[in-house]
């Protein structure tokens, strides 16, 4: 049965009523429409009934006001809410095709809905979690099933490594999921939806993403190495006109703990269930564009080639670089993640 658009009294009297509804394409967490409202296009988005949907509608609801600070927007404008029926009202955006260098345009504003957030703000979303013991065991456990000598160091490197990410903290709004899709290219810039995901935490974390390949994300890309430098500096000269101080956090640290995590090889729905690292050496499996070992391969060999000089991150260098040339001899049909946008 298709669902008709929840639009209740309360938002009719604030808004009134919808016309001209519209399904838009959405994730199984949620439907989406395309509405008129006193002429002008609105998006009525509802969370589904199911395992942490109030949650999910509490995020966004909560990114959205926070997100609403920036000048320029950097989301949608938030015109109403049914806490009720799970129910947002957002002012509609036209996106247009993003130009080739699109990550600097993202870089700036993934900076600029950073800043929105203040230490003040702590308890209005859950803090970022990072990569646990659990994850770092898995890793290591990885490397020795395909035939990696892990040297005695490495786990206690590695504890350290999760630890500093744990204490890294940071205030920063984190939109949790800011791939492709997530951004909205418009003539006064990038714009993100669906912040279902949103956290506070360090923002290096998500600049990360250009580097280790959108890790939450069904699409991967590989940046170009000149564009990925100005859309890195964007970010940082951004941040630091709106903020007034440097970046916290490191971004090696930042590539290393996505490596560590077996869930970012899989869809939301599958993570938390198994260690997903643990299959590799058995199987392969696709998640959009590019298979985990793909994931997996790139991802080693962004950290390689970011703790080569790191005295702290010595064992695990050695044992990315070890584990990336027996996954490409093992599998030598194994191709590069995709280097465009889809």
């Amino acid at each position: 049965m298709r669902p008709r658009v929840p639009f209740g009294a309360g938002l009719r009297a604030r808004l009134g009523a919808p016309s001209r509804p519209r399904r838009l394409e959405s994730s199984p967490r949620s439907w989406v429409w395309r509405v008129e409202l006193a002429g002008a296009p609105a998006v009525v988005k509802q969370f589904v009934e199911g395992p942490g949907a109030a949650e999910r509608y509490g995020r966004e609801v909560a990114a959205l006001r926070l997100a609403a600070r920036a000048e320029p927007a950097v989301a949608p404008a938030l015109l109403g809410t049914d806490p009720d029926k799970r129910v947002l009202v957002l002012a509609y955006v036209e996106h247009r095709p993003p130009p080739r260098d699109w990550i600097v345009g993202w870089a700036k504003a993934l900076a600029r809905l950073h800043a929105t957030a203040f230490p003040a703000d702590a308890g209005l979303l859950p803090a970022w979690s990072g990569p646990t013991r659990d994850d770092a065991d898995s890793f290591v456990h990885l490397a020795e099933r395909l035939g990696v000598t892990v040297a005695p160091g490495v786990p206690a490197e590695l504890a350290a490594l999760v630890g500093r990410l744990d204490r890294a903290g940071g205030h920063a709004l984190l939109h949790g999921d800011p791939c492709p899709g997530n951004d909205l290219h418009t003539d006064d810039g990038v714009k993100f939806i669906d912040f279902e995901q949103a956290s506070l935490g360090n923002g290096l974390v998500e600049l990360a993403y250009l580097r280790i390949g959108f890790p939450t994300c069904w699409c991967v890309t590989k940046a170009d190495p000149s564009v990925l430098d100005r859309a890195e500096t964007a970010y940082r000269t951004t941040w630091t006109t709106l903020t007034g101080t440097d970046p916290g956090g490191d971004l090696a640290d930042a590539c290393a703990g996505w490596l560590l995590r077996g869930d970012a090889l899989v869809e939301r729905a599958h993570r938390e269930t198994v260690d997903h690292l643990a299959r590799i050496p058995d199987r392969d499996w696709t998640w959009g564009t590019a298979t985990a070992r793909q994931r997996l391969a790139h991802r080693l060999g962004v950290v390689a080639g970011m703790t080569a000089d790191r005295p702290d991150l010595h064992g695990l260098h050695a044992v990315s670089s070890d584990l990336r040339r027996n996954m490409l001899a093992r599998w030598p049909s194994l191709e590069p993640v995709p280097a465009g946008r889809p």
